[in-house]
């Protein structure tokens, strides 16, 4: 059974990558629907899917986030991870189908969970922006944010996996990734070829297009944008990514990971027996649940 991979908006919900990815559950309205309409719809789906993953970025409203945390308690689960990575709301959305991509492999969900935590480290999200004055995701100098105000100024920043900041022009250029990817574009308020020239010199093997997220605007700070992200696209390289890590079984729930935090529980890597003094590793059990 392919474990569910839920995004809280439709348009974190990107078409197929290829005729293997499996469909992404939308959360919508979490923030509105009633509380016991909530409950029964993720309810179902971790009857449904067994495990339920849910990918939201740290733009997403902090009411939707509450219920997610209120309804994992509710109903006492350890089956429904909630993952919420630093990436921007386009990153978000590509890295949700990456995992959707390998939902149909032969991954158990502690895997493709953990999965995302991996992933992250190949995706490089960034955004042409027409001001930087209220841009707080990624260091802005005080001379960028004087010439944020000039008129006609823009601006290319690379959020993720290092943050970076030019001003555009013709010789400016961000480092890109040194392994074949693909991009993304999804295009705002503003007027600029310049994302799609980068991903010529970042040596993009393809490049489309996809409505702007709604969550963009307020992690950008500015809906004059255009945001874009390169990725890893083919199945087998996602594949082989993952399955050449090791993985290990949760001391606390005993599902297979990787990594050294289970995303479904919580609990960290267990403490030697015989570990004493300062240096001695922290154990740490799960999380405690937000109360309803």
């Amino acid at each position: 059974m392919p474990t569910a991979i839920a995004v809280t908006s439709a348009d974190l919900a990107l078409p197929a990558q290829d005729e293997r990815t499996m469909p992404a559950v939308v959360l919508a309205g979490l923030d509105r629907e009633p509380l016991d309409e909530c409950l029964t719809e993720l309810q179902a789906l971790t009857e449904q899917y067994g495990h339920v993953v849910v990918v939201c970025s740290e733009a997403t409203p902090e009411p939707v986030i509450r219920r997610l945390h209120t309804l994992r308690s509710l109903l006492e689960s350890d089956r429904i991870a909630l993952f919420r990575p630093g990436l921007p709301p386009l990153g978000i959305a590509v890295l949700a189908r990456q995992l959707r991509q390998l939902a149909s492999c032969d991954l158990g969900p502690g895997v493709l969970a953990s999965a995302g935590r991996l992933l992250t480290h190949y995706i490089h999200a960034g955004a042409v922006l027409g001001s930087v004055a209220r841009l707080d995701r990624v260091p802005v100098g005080l001379k960028a944010h004087a010439r944020s105000w000039v008129p006609g100024s823009q601006f290319a920043v690379v959020a993720h996996p290092e943050p970076q900041l030019v001003r555009v022009g013709p010789e400016a250029t961000l480092d890109g990734p040194e392994f074949a990817t693909r991009m993304l574009l999804a295009k705002g308020q503003l007027q600029s070829d310049w994302a799609g020239g980068l991903g010529t010199r970042w040596g993009a093997q393809g490049l489309s297009e996809t409505p702007l997220p709604a969550e963009s605007a307020v992690w950008w700070g500015t809906g004059r944008l255009v945001e874009f992200c390169a990725y890893l696209a083919e199945l087998s390289v996602l594949y082989q990514l993952v399955t050449s890590v090791r993985q290990s079984s949760c001391h606390w729930c005993g599902i297979d990971v990787i990594g050294d935090r289970c995303v479904f529980c919580s609990a960290g890597p267990p403490s030697a027996p015989d570990a004493v003094g300062p240096d001695a590793p922290e154990h740490r059990a799960p999380e405690p649940r937000a109360p309803a």
